[in-house]
């Protein structure tokens, strides 16, 4: 792996859960500090799901590392947000790839690029991952390999014993019902890789995720691993009200909820019978309304954290992101002060684009329970 020499224009703050006084009693669930999951690795300043964004986002203070899971069209696990590989990867400027463009259906969704599905993983081998957000460096555009998931595990075995502490690794399984209807479903795949490198416990330092409780369901009957539903959501109102979908897995055995549905205290239930933690999309914890000026800011926190630890599901919102047009008005410009609010709140962890600014308000929110 190469060196590399990355400004990220803040202090790194090393802080992790095991540096806390044990005396002090965080708002989460099981009173311990709440964990920082590095979203994608250090997505903010290195190409998402790269060896080096990970290795990167561990230096910064992570104590999870998160991989999304897709499979190639010969069965192998690698790590890319979405099949689709048109926007995280250098293939539209690769001519030899250009008979491998289409328009594919993907939970419903009419999408059109090139496809992990189509490609085996030695084609996906020679393509080099870029950022995917424009206003983000791209100097790295080009510089990195497309991992595959057990070389994600083999690096934090590595980081483990080179930064003396337990990495820990987030895996979520991508559409897994499309995956199942292309033939692919890697769900045994998935449980047996983290089983070769002594993960396959409930006790190790994994949480799966998943945006479909089937698919955690069928997890819970491989694996003793921590499980986590995902909850989606679309858009945001000017009243503040959420726009959400039914999940793929729901439609597909005409179950009608939608992940807004999934918060009511009876659905709730149901996944704790399947999950330890849910994950929501923050704004369904604390939503923003929008003023006729397009001015957003903060509505107050709901109860949702308070329902779900009550009956003992863990809650871990995503995602936190410290450019300005994520935060609304309230932060004003700041990104601390959103982290303070869902410290507060209890949430037992958090994925965060921005490690180093997550762990520094951790830091920060520690300070006051002195």
């Amino acid at each position: 792996m190469k060196n590399l020499t990355l400004s990220t224009g803040t202090g790194v703050l090393m802080m992790h859960i095991g540096s806390e006084s044990s005396a002090q009693t965080w708002p989460t669930l099981d009173g311990k500090p709440p964990i920082i999951i590095a979203h994608r690795g250090a997505s903010a300043y290195l190409p998402d799901h790269t060896l080096e964004a990970y290795r990167h986002a561990v230096e910064l203070g992570a104590d999870y590392i998160e991989p999304d899971v897709v499979s190639t069209k010969d069965g192998v696990l690698i790590v890319r947000h979405e099949p689709n590989l048109k926007d995280t990867t250098d293939i539209a400027s690769r001519p030899e790839f250009a008979a491998y463009q289409r328009t594919q259906t993907i939970d419903g969704k009419s999408e059109t690029g090139w496809f992990a599905n189509d490609l085996t993983y030695a084609q996906i081998q020679t393509l080099r991952a870029k950022q995917p957000m424009p206003q983000r460096d791209q100097q790295y555009n080009g510089l990195f390999n497309i991992a595959s998931l057990e070389e994600v595990l083999q690096l934090r075995a590595a980081l483990s014993q080179e930064f003396g502490r337990d990495i820990g690794v987030y895996p979520e399984t991508k559409h897994p019902a499309w995956h199942a209807e292309q033939g692919l479903g890697f769900e045994q795949k998935l449980v047996d890789l983290l089983a070769q490198y002594q993960l396959n416990r409930q006790d190790a330092p994994v949480f799966i995720q998943s945006f479909e409780l089937g698919n955690l369901s069928q997890l819970k009957r491989l694996t003793p691993i921590r499980l986590v539903y995902l909850l989606d959501g679309d858009a945001v109102a000017a009243n503040g009200d959420v726009t959400t979908t039914v999940p793929y897995d729901f439609q597909l055995s005409g179950d009608t909820r939608t992940y807004a549905d999934m918060l009511s205290d009876a659905n709730l239930r149901e996944i704790k019978q399947v999950a330890t933690a849910i994950g929501p999309w923050k704004v369904y914890l604390q939503s923003y309304q929008t003023d006729a000026n397009g001015i957003k800011t903060q509505l107050p926190t709901n109860d949702v954290v308070a329902r779900a630890h009550q009956i003992g599901l863990q809650v871990v919102p995503f995602t936190f992101r410290s450019e300005e047009k994520y935060l609304t008005a309230t932060e004003q410009g700041d990104p601390d002060a959103e982290y303070q609010r869902y410290f507060k709140l209890g949430v037992d962890g958090l994925f965060s684009d921005f490690t180093d600014h997550a762990v520094a308000a951790r830091a920060q929110f520690a300070q006051s329970l002195e």
